[in-house]
Order: structure tokens, then sequence, then C-alpha cells
């Protein structure tokens, strides 16, 4: 295969969008991204589309989408389908579970700032591990 202006291989494409060349494979092996075109010598050779998926997969990482996500929202396009329905459906779920997270963190740093205030005021005792620990009292949780 002749290399032109709108192919790279795999080294290429990695550097261009700061990726290692075994991380583009293993998209490739999980079906993120479509087999690459070989080279009569073996090589992987990509186009300019090959580098738009990956922006997209990368895109889509950062937001916060797992790489099984990631390949469902691929597979609905390739297969004719406008996945934006799916997409808003994930994004619902993953906003529950940050609410469900940020709550969460919210009262574990409830927790610790009773700790620290209770830390001035808690004695050394024998025969325990940490005072303000052993003398917390932990909340019930609904």
């Amino acid at each position: 295969m002749e290399q032109t202006t709108q192919q790279m291989r795999i080294g290429e494409l990695a550097e261009a969008l700061q990726l290692n060349p075994k991380t583009i494979r293993y998209y490739e092996e999980i079906g993120l991204l479509p087999e690459a075109r070989r080279g009569a010598n073996g090589y992987r050779w990509y186009t300019h589309h090959d580098a738009e998926q990956l922006r997209f997969i990368l895109k889509a990482k950062a937001i916060g989408f797992k790489l099984e996500e990631i390949r469902e929202i691929v597979m609905l396009q390739r297969g004719g389908e406008q996945p934006c329905d799916h997409v808003e459906t994930l994004i619902k779920d993953k906003l529950a579970a940050v609410d469900g997270q940020l709550r969460a963190l919210t009262d574990v740093r409830q927790q610790l700032a009773a700790l620290r205030a209770a830390a001035k005021h808690t004695k050394i005792r024998r025969g325990c591990i940490c005072g303000i620990i052993e003398t917390h009292t932990v909340p019930q949780h609904k």
C-alpha cells in the first residue's frame, strides 16, 4: 500500500494524538476502532477518519464515559443509528451516580470536620489506639 498525505502509520497517529501505539491496537482489538488497513509490509495504515474516531474516543473518556459505553455508542453509529438518545440516557445515569458520590463525599467531609473539631478536646486515654476515632459517634445512615 502506498502512503498518501491522508494516510499515516500507527506511530504517526499515536504521536499526533499523544497516545501509545499499544492503546490504538487495544482499541482495535476491543472494537472501538475498525481494523486498520495493512500494507504489503504488514504496517497498519490510518486515515483522517480513523484519527477523528480516536479523538471522539479520547473526548468521551475525558468526559467520564467507560470504554464499554463508548463502544456501545460507536457500534450504534456504525449500525446506522443516531446514538445521541443513548448518550442522553448514559449522561442522565452518570449525573445520578455523580450526585450520589457528591452526597457521600459531603457526608465524609462532615465526619472529618467533626473529628477535627473534636480532636482539640479529646484526651489521650490509656488502652485505646486513638481517642479521636474511638470517642467519635458515627451517625446512622438511612
